[in-house]
């Protein structure tokens, strides 16, 4: 199973993990590894082709090829041999897993995933610094253990996604940029397919490709997660905040925003009394 990158970075993103070994470490050409033949898996893993190349053989037939520029994700609960190349193979590996570990909506997580990745000086210097932290005993270690795995992990589903989308990447990261910046303003499709010059159903097509949604939903989700972060404040009132992400009429946005975030926005900062009475 090969899952794509949004989905893979939604399931980091939502999904509670724990992260355990941390290594650096190499096989000889004629150092074959079998040592979970017998003894399946036990932690899901990130493995980093750093040198070489090897074949991991999963249940005995799902083969994946590493080498430099290559990234496995996953493999809880399998079977796994590990066939070195004639130069051999150095990788690094780092375990995770999620929390608890039989979720059945982790199945993106704890399946493999081949990622391409090329060769980049940044993902082996986060890669160093973890090792790093990793041999570290204190708390603070520990807390930067997690931070920096999730800066790995996100470094790698953007070199998935810019390696998917070499030609539309530019374009398309310059397009979330720009709703961003100007999501308050009435934007629509074709005015941002114009900007950009080139038809709608295309431009929109190659958004959806890039992102996983399109970009009118984009922009409107965009609106409510910054219109809720005000509304969390319990400073302004909803018309002002409708106003602020671009919608002139607070009827409109309040159904909207009920209907994206499953509340009324004039309850946002009720609950938010509730749950923070200090």
């Amino acid at each position: 199973m090969d899952c794509s990158y949004e989905e893979l970075a939604r399931d980091f993103a939502r999904i509670p993990l724990g992260i355990y070994g941390v290594f650096r470490t190499e096989l000889r050409a004629d150092q074959v590894y079998s040592g979970h033949v017998a003894r399946p898996t036990t932690k899901c893993a990130v493995v980093i082709a750093l040198r070489g190349s090897a074949e991991f053989v999963f249940g005995g037939s799902d083969r994946y090829r590493l080498e430099p520029g290559r990234v496995l994700l996953g493999g809880l609960g399998q079977k796994l041999e590990i066939y070195p190349g004639a130069e051999g193979f150095e990788y690094g590996l780092v375990h995770y897993l999620p929390e608890p570990s039989d979720r059945v909506d982790a199945r993106g997580l704890i399946e493999v995933s081949m990622l391409h990745v090329p060769p980049d000086p940044e993902l082996l210097r986060v890669l160093d610094r973890l090792l790093e932290a990793a041999a570290s005993p204190d708390s603070m270690g520990l807390l930067e253990k997690k931070a920096l795995f999730y800066r790995l992990v996100n470094h790698i589903l953007l070199s998935e996604r810019v390696s998917q989308n070499k030609e539309s990447y530019p374009l398309i990261d310059g397009a979330i940029q720009y709703i961003r910046e100007h999501h308050a303003e009435p934007l629509t499709l074709d005015m941002l397919a114009e900007r950009y010059q080139i038809k709608a159903k295309y431009f929109s097509s190659l958004f959806r490709k890039y992102a996983g949604i399109g970009p009118i939903d984009y922009l409107i989700q965009y609106r409510m997660n910054r219109a809720n972060e005000m509304l969390l404040t319990g400073q302004f009132p909803v018309g002002v905040v409708a106003k602020s992400v671009g919608y002139a009429d607070a009827y409109y946005f309040s159904r909207l925003f009920k209907k994206h975030k499953g509340v009324p926005p004039g309850k946002v900062g009720m609950r938010r009394e509730r749950n923070h009475p200090l």
